[in-house]
């Protein structure tokens, strides 16, 4: 069997990284660029500690932020016509999730339009160009966006999220600058580190899981559950080592798939608008319950990772028990919500969302097979 590995070419990491921004601008020839950020980072000074840069090296550039969460089509197709118009040659994606997946979006559109609908992008697209070049600036660590194949998009319309899945999306240059994520709220660095522990376990245990994969995703647990609780406070090592540790499991993650926890966050934020870590970070410890019969030894790992005295001596059962509590007393450590009751969902749309959830792209990686029924009760349990 072939595995297929697929990263950066390039990527920057610690603090103060950003300014080497301009000097890989120019060094690779560029002229103009095109910011897609969003509205919050422009308002608290955050996307503006880049373009001060670009200001100080006298670099063209247009800022573009027309972005929501959950970013919908409607945000790309904007997105696209506001990229033709600028005369930009490279695009720059400042942000969490949202402004790195529309950012992706448009790179893809502008240079394929025959996807210009956007839906069409579900899934594997046949795209026959790669992106406008996109240098990444993350400003959560959470996603790992600037190192994946992966973005996702909201079909408003249809409520429903929707995963792309596309080599040709990933980022030429990554700078992951813990400095640009220390002004996130604490709720925002929770929610974000949530979603990069569950890429970091779903990656771990997913059906196609495979030694190099895993290597990335054991390190990325073992450094994101030491490190979450002090970042989310604002210590700024930790920030340093969440920084690294979101990026690491993206790496793996990008490149083996997901699971059902993903699975079922998407249709709670196209139904709700939940943030996604915060979804993530109700349905990761029930979900991994769920899971636990059929992940072999690696639950003894994972336990390993949280501290768990002896994980690799005592009885499997206790080790994969004991896995599933070190992530359930972490959520409820940190504060996130731990019922889906608490972003919006009701009893009524349990059967919509479970369809939406088993539909989802995401569900085929999970090593235990769920039928509609399944997620239906594995919802109801979170009410």
């Amino acid at each position: 069997m072939a595995y297929r590995m697929i990263w950066n070419q390039t990527a920057y990491f610690g603090a103060g990284s950003i300014s080497v921004i301009p000097e890989e601008l120019s060094r690779r020839g560029f002229t103009k660029a095109f910011v897609v950020t969003d509205p919050v980072l422009i308002e608290t000074g955050v996307a503006g500690r880049v373009t001060a840069l670009l200001d100080d090296a006298g670099f063209a550039y247009q800022l573009h932020s027309d972005v929501v969460p959950n970013p919908p089509i409607e945000n790309v197709r904007s997105g696209v016509a506001a990229f033709r118009e600028s005369g930009a040659d490279v695009l720059i994606a400042i942000g969490g999730g949202s402004p790195q997946d529309t950012c992706k979006a448009i790179g893809i559109v502008v240079a394929n339009p025959e996807f210009e609908d956007v839906r069409s992008l579900e899934g594997v697209a046949d795209t026959q160009n790669p992106s406008v070049p996109i240098i990444a600036v993350p400003t959560t660590a959470g996603t790992a966006s600037e190192t994946t194949i992966n973005y996702v998009i909201t079909d408003v319309e249809r409520q429903r999220k929707f995963v792309c899945v596309d080599p040709h999306d990933i980022p030429i240059l990554a700078v992951v600058d813990s400095e640009m994520m220390a002004s996130a709220p604490r709720a925002l660095k929770v929610a974000t580190g949530l979603d990069a522990l569950t890429h970091a376990i779903e990656g771990y245990i997913t059906a196609g899981a495979w030694e190099l994969s895993d290597l990335f995703h054991l390190k990325a647990i073992q450094v994101i559950a030491q490190a979450l609780p002090l970042a989310a406070d604002g210590d700024a090592d930790a920030a340093d080592r969440m920084a690294l540790g979101q990026y690491v499991a993206g790496m793996g993650y990008s490149n083996v798939g997901l699971g059902l926890v993903h699975a079922m966050a998407h249709p709670l934020g196209a139904f709700y608008s939940a943030p996604h870590g915060v979804a993530n970070g109700v349905l990761l410890a029930p979900v991994m319950a769920f899971n636990a019969s059929d992940s072999g030894e690696k639950y003894r790992d994972i336990a390993a990772a949280f501290g768990v005295a002896d994980a690799h001596a005592m009885p499997l059962d206790d080790a994969r028990v004991a896995a599933v509590e070190a992530v359930a007393s972490l959520t409820r450590e940190l504060g996130n919500p731990t019922t889906i009751t608490e972003v919006g969902a009701t009893a009524a749309d349990v059967p919509a969302l479970a369809q939406a959830a088993f539909d989802d792209v995401c569900a085929g990686g999970n090593p235990r097979g769920a039928t509609v029924e399944q997620i239906e009760d594995l919802y109801r349990g979170l009410l």
